[in-house]
């Protein structure tokens, strides 16, 4: 027998889950990998992002700051604190099954503009336990 299905406008995306990205290094270095862990609970999202450490250091894990979901955009704020001062970085995107694509904005150097960059992360999928 089919199940009943509600119509697509009340279909609710679920952003839960370990997506990832990489972006250029400083100064045209090798490119860097971007960890973002998301986890909605009803309407409340929460999560973490990580990005490897400066020159070889430990990576740093930050929680991300009023995250929102509306439809299929998401937005949230990761703050981070370097030589004292603190520098929020913002996150817009839409998400489409596995991937989200956005842009994020974060503060010039020296009080310069605000930088903006795209990004691009997908979804990893579960970890299959192997069969033998």
């Amino acid at each position: 027998m089919l199940g009943i299905t509600a119509p697509a406008q009340d279909k609710k995306v679920d952003p839960t889950g370990t997506w990832k990205w990489s972006q250029p290094g400083r100064q045209g270095g090798d490119p860097i990998e971007i960890t973002l862990k998301l986890k909605l609970e009803g309407e409340k999202l929460t999560g973490t992002l990580t990005r490897p450490g400066r020159q070889g250091g430990n990576p740093t894990e930050t929680p991300i700051e009023n995250a929102k979901l509306k439809a299929d955009e998401i937005s949230f704020d990761v703050t981070r604190e370097f030589q004292g001062n603190r520098f929020a970085t913002k996150y817009a995107g839409k998400i489409s099954g596995d991937t989200i694509k956005g842009t994020n904005e974060r503060p010039g150097r020296d009080g310069g503009d605000p930088v903006k960059t795209q990004w691009e992360a997908k979804r990893e999928k579960a970890k299959q336990q192997a069969t033998n």
